[in-house]
Order: C-alpha cells, then structure tokens, then sequence
C-alpha cells in the first residue's frame, strides 16, 4: 500500500488513492451503503485501520444523519437547582438514547454562546438553553437561524418564538406571598433575584399581585436584587442585614431562591434572631437541603423533575417534527408549608 506524508491527516482521497477505488467508494463505505461490494467494503475498512484514517464528524457534516448528542447550558451548576434540572434532562435524554453535551454559561451571554458555537460544529441535534441573564431577542433569535431544534428551559426571552419548559414563577411567588399574608404579615421583602432575566421579572410579579389583592401599598424599599455574580446564599445573609437597618423593617421574606433563602437564615442568627419564630422565610424551588435545613424551610415546589422530563421530551418531539409551532408549557407550583414562618412579629433593629 503506497506511504502516506507523515504528520497529516488521513483524508478519504488518501485512502481512495492508496486503493485504486474513487472517493466516492470511500465515502459509501463510511455511511454505510449497501450498494458496495463485500469485497471491497472489506479493503476499505481494512485501509481505515492501517493508514490511521479517523472519522471527522464535524468536518462531514452529515446533516442527514443525527449525531444522538443534544447541546444543554444553564447558568449556575453550583446552585442545587440547576444540578436538580440538568439530572433530570440527562436522564430522560438517555432513555431515548441521546448523550448530553454540558455547558455552563455563569449569567454570560459570550460565554453562552461561545459554547453554542462551539458545539454547534459537532453535528448536535438539539440546543436546550437557559438564556443567561440579558440575553436579548437577537442573541436567541440567532441561534434559532441555526435550523437547529431548541428548547428554552426555566426561563425564556420575550418576544421570541420558541418551545418553553418552566414553572409558573408569578403564580408561585404569589401563592408564597399569600401564605406569609395569612399569618399576619404585612411588611414583606423580596430578596434576591432580578429583572435582567424572565424568572426574575415573573416572581417579582408575582409577590406585587398578592400584596395589590391584600390591598398592601408596594413599598420598593423592601425589594431588594441580588448582585450579579455573587453567590447567593452570602447574598441572602448580605440582604437581610440591610433590611432589618431600614426604618419599620419587614417581619418576613419571600426570597427568589432557596439559596437566597438559606443565606436570610443564616443573616437572622448572626443577629441573634430565628426565622420561624423572629421572622418569616419563605423559598422558591424546594432543593433536597430544603426539608433538611434548620428550621426546615418553607418553599414553593417548582417541580424541577418534571419540568426537565418535559423540556427533554419537547426536545425530542422538536426533532421529530421541526415544522410544528412552538409550545409553551408552565408547571404548576406547590407550596411545602415547614418551619420557617409563623406569625407576624416584629423583629429587633440593629
């Protein structure tokens, strides 16, 4: 068999050359095609082998064949949340055969995309995304260009059609909102979270509506964002200590998170003061360390599990039929009513 240049990669021409047969031959053995002869299929693979030649997938570009990878990116796997969803995909993506191609963008929109376009060259079949924080309808809208079957997942970007998996945040925030209402509180924070993103924007919707039906007047003192790129549990115990400053401070929280929730915990017995009996506590996800933090905290379900299972098996319908119209699903929430909240009290300043 004739010597190839060192230091090169092996191309099909190589082979086809060293061979006698044409490229074409070459390239219907790689895919497969029944119309070659056993014979001659045979030399080609034999060939592959001995000359070192190694399948470029996304040099190919094969469009016609699916690479069975899908392309996910959320914005914090340290936050248990995010690990929560990202399982639950994985889980049902491998039922169905798919491998998963991890990303994790930290709220940024370079990074996002960055990754996309990376990966993007490697055939996927689908895009699964939690826009980062600021992701703007041109962002979204030019990965949707891409032909590529895509699933927004816990959050999305108004104004941009697309499949949506997620929980009904403002119907959630309300429901946490209306539980601290019932025990007498009428000073209530919102703590963390933010506007940059849809999941901000709907909670903080969500805690207004329920203070405007209990005809309590919004006082935008006690809402209070997080930082961007602060972790946040030291951002809940940061905010609440600038909360019981104020003047006529709240007598309890809803918080964007259980993360943020935790770090309130922690800012209350810094003080010397316990949610549950000073002050009321309220997350948003119910994260396994949820039932098990002390006292155990009162949350709003988000149904992670099963918004992941169903933004994978959109996905999957999304391949099986890339014409159809975008689907919007909204998970309902459930309230997990525990310890950290009890009647209105009004804690000590500092």
């Amino acid at each position: 068999m004739p010597s190839h240049k060192p230091h090169s990669p092996v191309t099909l021409l190589d082979v086809a050359k060293a061979l006698g047969v044409s490229r074409a031959t070459v390239s219907l053995v790689l895919r497969e095609s029944p119309v070659v002869a056993k014979a001659t299929r045979e030399r080609v693979l034999a060939a592959f082998k001995e000359m070192g030649y190694v399948y470029n997938r996304s040099a190919a570009g094969m469009r016609n064949k699916r690479s069975n990878t899908v392309a996910v990116i959320v914005n914090d796997l340290a936050n248990t949340r995010f690990a929560m969803l990202v399982r639950s995909i994985e889980s049902m993506l491998s039922r169905h055969g798919f491998i998963t191609l991890l990303g994790n963008s930290d709220e940024s929109v370079d990074k996002q995309q960055r990754f996309l376009e990376t990966v993007r060259q490697y055939n996927i079949d689908g895009i699964m995304i939690c826009p980062a924080d600021a992701t703007s309808v041109e962002d979204l809208n030019r990965i949707l260009s891409w032909k590529i079957p895509c699933v927004c997942v816990s959050r999305h970007v108004t104004g941009v059609e697309a499949d949506y998996v997620g929980s009904d945040n403002k119907r959630g925030m309300a429901m946490a909102t209306h539980h601290l209402i019932s025990l007498g509180h009428t000073r209530i924070a919102m703590l963390g979270g933010h506007e940059r993103s849809s999941m901000g924007r709907e909670r903080l919707e969500g805690y207004l509506s329920a203070l405007e039906a209990a005809g309590i007047k919004r006082d935008d003192r006690l809402i209070a964002p997080a930082r961007q790129g602060q972790p946040p549990q030291s951002e809940g115990k940061r905010l609440i200590a600038a909360q019981l400053r104020i003047k006529n401070p709240p007598t309890a929280a809803v918080c964007h998170n259980d993360a943020v929730a935790f770090g309130v915990i922690m800012g209350l017995r810094a003080l010397n003061l316990e949610a549950g009996r000073d002050f009321g506590v309220v997350g948003f996800d119910d994260v396994p360390e949820a039932a098990l933090w002390e006292p155990p905290l009162t949350t709003v379900g988000s149904q992670l599990e099963q918004v992941g299972q169903w933004a994978a098996e959109l996905m999957i319908s999304r391949m099986n039929d890339p014409v159809r119209l975008p689907t919007r699903i909204e998970v309902t929430p459930t309230l997990m009513v525990r310890e950290s909240c009890g009647p209105a009290r009004k804690p000590s300043q500092t």
